[in-house]
């Protein structure tokens, strides 16, 4: 059986966290280790965090990447990390500066992690070497013989482009990392990976279409069974209405009253009347573009009509933060928005809310969705990647249903499936039945681990 894992990643929760993939990491590798898989978890070293019983090892790797310097111990409360230092690699953010455009040397420097990811593999010699997204692609390329590899795309909006001379710094199977004259690592890792895993199944159906593939599709029909979608979870342990410190008091399936006690919180705390014949519409998201949360927007002025309040946790875009400052202005009775992002506000947000709205263009698993349905609150999502896979529309099959499933990511089809939301949450009987289907669902890490072993397994084997 292949228990000894190389895992490779940009993010880990909470050690660095940016997106969902953190989060998605962090609750994979949790979940394998509790399943017995030796899982050594290798990310950049951000910062030069301590460690505990710490172990230090120089890597080899090509002159341009080096000095390359692996730390290896305990840090709290994740457990055993390796950190991995070269050249640039520190920095306040992983990705951007204060400016909001990328560092000018993240070819350089994740490129030169990834090489220090295959050193690292030489000298472990797990069972299986994985990676995620672009940041570690290019490390399938440094390893001769490869060991079996897996690859997960969190994103493809994301491919890791660089110049083609970095196609000559790639010892094996450069190549694979061309498209037309420009690297690409994203695209050389899809190639060269064993297994190619895309976060839930409709992901990984829309990006073998060029739709979808971001001129990758190609290479990723090519992959044929060897591209599978398995479904992201979440950490039910931190995400239990049950036992969350962040709340005024407890709730589950069986017992929803402490969810009206958030509701009476949130209200407090922002001002609004507690009108539980209103129902509060929650967003916890990143402002950008992919979320859709601009399509919100037009229908501050429908708020009255439906009726409903919207409450915005999130930070990003300048102008989508600017954009909901004023409408929090204009609209103050029914628009609420906080920039930035607090976990016990999002906590409560989740538990307070009556429905979540999440209106994204495209979205490879999502989480938060799956979060809104354990703390009893109904989604409302467009009919893309795993929101597709996780929230069943109750007008399309009322006995399963969980939430509200919209066609496209549009105004006028969103404001539709708030209407459609209100008025299942307007029905008690309803409401409670979606809230405990929703509450009861597993949505843990444990099934997609276990999947994820038996692909390790079938690999090394």
């Amino acid at each position: 059986m292949a228990r000894r894992v190389l895992f490779a990643t940009a993010e880990f929760a909470p050690v660095v966290r940016v997106g969902g993939l953190a989060a998605a990491t962090a609750g994979l590798v949790k979940a394998l280790r509790a399943a017995g898989a030796d899982v050594e978890v290798v990310l950049p070293d951000y910062a030069g965090a301590a460690l505990r019983a710490q172990h230090v090892e120089p890597l080899e790797v090509p002159p341009w990447a080096a000095p390359a310097v692996a730390r290896r111990g305990v840090l709290d409360p994740v457990g055993e990390v390796t950190l991995v230092s070269v050249p640039g690699i520190e920095r306040p953010h992983p990705y951007v500066q204060r400016s909001g455009e990328g560092w000018p040397d993240n070819d350089r420097r994740f490129f030169a992690f990834a090489a220090a990811v295959a050193s690292l593999a030489k000298h472990r010699e797990p069972d299986v070497v994985h990676l995620n997204d672009w940041h570690t692609a290019l490390a399938a390329g440094f390893c001769h013989p490869r060991p079996p590899t897996v690859l997960t795309i969190h994103t493809l909006g994301h491919q890791g482009w660089a110049d083609a001379r970095w196609l000559g710094a790639v010892p094996h199977f450069p190549e694979a990392y061309a498209v037309g004259d420009i690297c690409n690592a994203l695209a050389g890792g899809i190639t060269l990976a064993d297994l190619v895993v895309a976060v839930s199944p409709t992901y990984a159906a829309e990006i073998r279409t060029p739709a979808g593939g971001l001129g990758l599709d190609e290479r990723l029909r090519a992959k044929g069974d060897r591209l599978v979608g398995i479904r992201n979870g979440i950490d039910v342990e931190e995400w239990d209405p049950a036992a969350d410190p962040h709340l005024p008091a407890p709730f589950d399936a069986a017992s929803l009253g402490g969810k009206a006690e958030a509701r009476r919180a949130l209200a407090g705390s922002i001002g609004w009347p507690d009108d539980p014949t209103t129902p509060v519409v929650s967003v916890v998201s990143r402002l950008v573009d992919q979320k859709g949360i601009d399509l919100l927007l037009p229908l501050v002025g429908y708020l009255d009509g439906l009726p409903a309040r919207l409450a915005v946790l999130g930070d990003g875009d300048e102008g989508l933060v600017a954009a909901l400052q004023e409408a929090g202005r204009r609209a103050g009775d029914r628009v609420w928005f906080r920039a930035g992002y607090d976990e016990g506000l999002a906590h409560l947000l989740f538990a307070a809310g009556d429905l979540f709205a999440m209106p994204s263009r495209f979205e490879p698993c999502g989480l938060a969705q799956m979060q809104a349905m354990r703390y009893g609150t109904l989604p409302v999502v467009t009919d893309v990647g795993g929101l597709h896979d996780t929230v069943v529309d109750v007008d399309a099959q009322p006995a399963r249903a969980t939430g509200v499933v919209v066609p496209e990511p549009s105004a006028v089809a969103v404001l539709d499936g708030l209407h459609r939301a209100v008025r299942a949450w307007r029905n008690p009987a309803r409401r409670r039945a979606m809230q405990r289907r929703g509450m009861t669902i597993d949505w843990s890490w444990q099934r997609p681990a276990a999947e994820h072993l038996a692909w390790y397994d079938r690999l090394a084997g």
